[in-house]
């Protein structure tokens, strides 16, 4: 079978299609992603996806059958981290075409490690839902290993959200683009003791925060009163393909951060309330967010109280490249 495809690395153009294979493969894998054209057009607009030498796409006529891509970081000290994305349609599975497509991205994942970070060491890693049937096994036989783990947590929006105050000494105010730098500041700096993080710069804030899928009436900041510093904030996104798969208006909370001096001071927990009423005031259905089980700020146990229950259980898979620079 992979010999009668035909592959070529994506292009912009690409949108349309790639959206029809991620579909096709949410109505097997069932883990809650839903694509427009416009949304896949924005992950091959990525700055730090470089098309043309890390991604590779196989095609049945003007059908895509599968395809890969790599995500470099924009900065990297002694470890640089790599994202390997792909899928394969379910028509196509089992037929050798995965193991192509991550045999290529890891390739790939070399190509432009040493152009952008050689003096790092080079990790590839992959974060999907461990219910994919047969990735974990794929995954394994390509020397990747299970590394860390991410919950997705949810909480409907439907009964009493409760009263949770805002501390005292603080405020909060909605996203603007006058503050839209503040936002950036705060999760850059809370984000530093995040496992796998590094800084985003502003064509990455662009491209992966403020999009098409950004809410900015259920997106908040919160400032320390007596200097004016920002100390925490949340962003909201928000999928109108997932809606109209689902008939679930869901209010992701893509971030929530508080920098580490003001953390265990009900800082994410005023922005939570906060963000939980807006978003129930808006007519969401349901709030969600990701976290790092072993999150270094505790915030399993914050997004708990706030309600929050675990649904769906992420596996960040990982491959260390031998000879990389340390």
């Amino acid at each position: 079978m992979r010999d009668t495809l035909t592959w070529r690395p994506l292009t912009r153009e690409d949108a349309r299609v790639s959206a029809d294979l991620l579909n096709a493969m949410e109505t097997v894998d069932g883990i809650g992603e839903n694509y427009t054209e416009e949304d896949t057009l924005q992950e091959l607009i990525d700055p730090y996806a470089d098309l043309d030498r890390a991604s590779l796409a196989a095609f049945d006529g003007d059908m895509m059958a599968g395809y890969m891509k790599i995500r470099f970081k924009p900065s990297a000290e002694e470890v640089h981290r790599v994202f390997l994305d792909g899928g394969v349609h379910p028509g196509y599975r089992r037929q050798g075409l995965g193991t192509a497509l991550v045999d290529a991205g890891v390739e790939a994942a070399e190509v432009v490690h040493a152009l952008h970070h050689p003096a790092s060491k080079l990790v590839v890693d992959v974060n999907r839902p461990e219910r994919i049937a047969g990735l974990a096994e794929l995954l394994r036989s390509r020397g990747f290993a299970a590394v860390r783990y991410f919950q997705r947590m949810e909480q409907p929006l439907g009964g009493s959200l409760g009263d949770v105050g805002i501390p005292d000494g603080f405020r909060i105010e909605p996203w603007s683009e006058r503050n839209d730098e503040d936002f950036r500041g705060v999760r850059n700096e809370a984000y530093r003791d995040y496992w796998g993080a590094v800084p985003m710069p502003v064509d990455l804030w662009k491209n992966k925060i403020t999009n098409q899928t950004f809410r900015p009436e259920v997106s908040f900041l919160l400032r320390e009163e007596a200097t004016g510093a920002p100390v925490g904030m949340l962003v909201t996104m928000f999928w109108e393909a997932d809606t109209e798969a689902t008939g679930v208006r869901d209010a992701h909370f893509m971030l929530v951060g508080t920098l580490r001096g003001y953390r265990r001071q009900g800082v994410a927990g005023a922005l939570m309330g906060h963000a939980l009423r807006a978003a129930a005031e808006q007519g969401y259905h349901r709030a969600s967010l990701n976290v790092d089980s072993a999150s270094p700020s505790g915030a399993f146990g914050v997004f708990e109280k706030a309600g929050f229950a675990p649904t769906m259980r992420y596996v960040r898979w990982a491959l260390e490249i031998q000879g990389a620079d340390t």
